[in-house]
């Protein structure tokens, strides 16, 4: 193990009276990748946040090469070689790959920007991640895990010598997720240390060396990266979860119309003739590779998108395409694949959130019974055991998982009897992710249908009744959860679309 590049010690913060992170330690070395794990709410963003000089220590001391310091802010990080990558990027949409890389520090002549020189300077920093692309091109069309190494690229800019690396995973396919680790691998091999964040504890031991695990804001364990998977849960929340996908199956509708029917639905360019039916007590999962129109297959269901032909019945009526309204009255509720941008008001409070989709119910002569959406929103609330400390806790300050259900809870609120959920546990810690799935099986086994699309394979084949493949916009087959494996899902998946490349 190389030089300790950085060192924690017993770093303690508080908000507003609650620890956030009590008395941790942590160290870093020249060439590791130190895994960080714990459930939402553990504490990890807060410690990573203590390093990138956003958030200051209540007390504890934090050393970097040995020397004690006070991080003040971002800059003040950069300087002394700490570069952090967030789940939301901190990238200008609008500038080239070559203007945030070196956003504030482009060269220029007679204080005229030369794009030249930028160009010429970021080239190196590209190769280096393995980015192939234009250093003039808009980031606003590259997609994420291209967007990733640009970060990446931009840390290197800065002569980071530590890198913290947050969810990175979260919204890349398995063949990015490799790219990515190359990259991670060849940045331990020149000694940068590496700080990584997953809630897929299947790439801790390809990545990581050394794993420390917070709970409630301590640190509970540090361990080898080859270490159990099972023990890590326990680890981490502090029980055995014995089943980690724990899907009730009931006997789907049999007898009884289909709750949910789709027929031939076409999108020009996006999906073509998507055809199936959902019953009562049913999880339909639908898998395929990113880009195989899942996603927009789901938004076009729920109305949020148009469609050119097809149909969709609700409970055996016809629901009027794009119409969100309308799909929301028929019974259908969304949970979209980006819960911040799209199933949440992050600048609202849980209690608004929660009554979103109920609100017409609330409203009397313009005004809104807040009484009621308080008692509503306090008794779904406690059923998905969501934790906050009260309902008007602003909806952004809860971790992922607590977030997610509260899109839940909009919909249970709304009686909703159709779920359309799209990445459902994406960025949920594996505590949350089993309560989610419990509110899946609940609303199931009282006669409601899902219709669930995971790019995560093990979660579809734990907790879908059926399954369909998607490939180009196409349904490529579909089996049953007794005949379906990860093997047969991809073979469906890649089998379509190399066919139809080659016509």
């Amino acid at each position: 193990m190389g030089d300790e590049l950085i060192r924690l010690e017993k770093v303690t913060k508080r908000f507003a009276g609650v620890l956030a992170v009590d008395e941790v330690d942590l160290q870093v070395h020249a060439g590791e990748v130190h895994v960080l794990l714990g459930e939402n709410g553990a504490g990890k963003s807060t410690l990573i946040k203590m390093l990138a000089g956003v958030h200051h220590p209540d007390s504890g001391d934090i050393r970097v090469r040995g020397q004690e310091t006070r991080i003040d802010d971002a800059h003040h990080a950069h300087r002394l070689g700490i570069a952090t990558i967030y789940q939301e990027f901190n990238l200008v949409p609008e500038l080239s790959v070559a203007e945030n890389i070196l956003l504030g520090r482009q060269p220029h002549r007679a204080g005229v920007v030369s794009a030249r020189a930028n160009r010429r300077q970021v080239r190196p920093l590209l190769q280096r991640v393995g980015l192939d692309v234009d250093p003039a091109r808009p980031v606003s069309s590259l997609g994420v895990a291209r967007q990733q190494l640009v970060e990446i690229a931009k840390a290197l800019s800065l002569d980071a010598r530590i890198l913290v690396l947050d969810e990175p995973t979260a919204a890349l396919t398995d063949q990015e997720v490799d790219r990515l680790f190359e990259v991670m691998e060849s940045l331990r091999a020149d000694g940068v240390g590496q700080i990584f964040i997953s809630h897929h504890l299947g790439e801790v031991p390809r990545i990581g060396d050394r794993v420390s695990i917070l709970r409630d804001g301590r640190k509970v364990a540090e361990v080898p990266a080859d270490t159990d998977e099972d023990e890590l849960v326990r680890l981490m929340v502090g029980r055995d979860i014995d089943a980690q996908y724990p899907r009730r199956r009931h006997v789907a509708g049999q007898g009884h119309a289909p709750l949910l029917q789709v027929r031939g639905l076409t999108r020009r360019g996006a999906f073509e003739d998507i055809t199936f039916d959902v019953r009562r007590g049913e999880i339909l999962g639908i898998a395929g590779l990113v880009g195989a129109g899942r996603t927009e297959v789901i938004r076009a269901i729920a109305g949020a998108d148009n469609y050119h032909s097809g149909e969709v019945l609700a409970q055996g009526k016809p629901v009027p395409r794009h119409n969100v309204h309308a799909a929301v009255a028929a019974g259908i509720g969304h949970v979209p694949e980006d819960r911040k941008t799209q199933g949440l008001v992050l600048g609202a409070d849980v209690a608004e959130n929660v009554s979103l989709a109920n609100l017409r119910t609330y409203t009397r002569g313009g005004f809104v019974d807040q009484r009621r959406v308080e008692d509503d929103a306090r008794r779904v609330t406690a059923r998905l055991r969501v934790r906050m400390r009260n309902i008007r806790q602003s909806v952004q300050t809860l971790s992922g998982g607590n977030q997610q259900k509260v899109v839940f809870g909009k919909w249970v609120l709304a009686g909703a009897k159709i779920l359309l959920l799209d990445e459902p546990t994406r960025g949920v810690d594996v505590g949350a992710r089993v309560e989610i799935y419990e509110i899946i099986n609940e609303l199931t086994a009282s006669g409601g249908a899902v219709v669930m699309v995971s790019s995560d394979l093990p979660e579809i084949l734990g907790m879908a009744d059926r399954i369909i493949v998607m490939s180009d916009g196409r349904v490529s087959g579909e089996m049953s959860f007794e005949s379906a494996s990860q093997e047969s899902i991809m073979a469906l998946a890649v089998k379509e679309v190399e066919s139809s490349r080659a016509h």
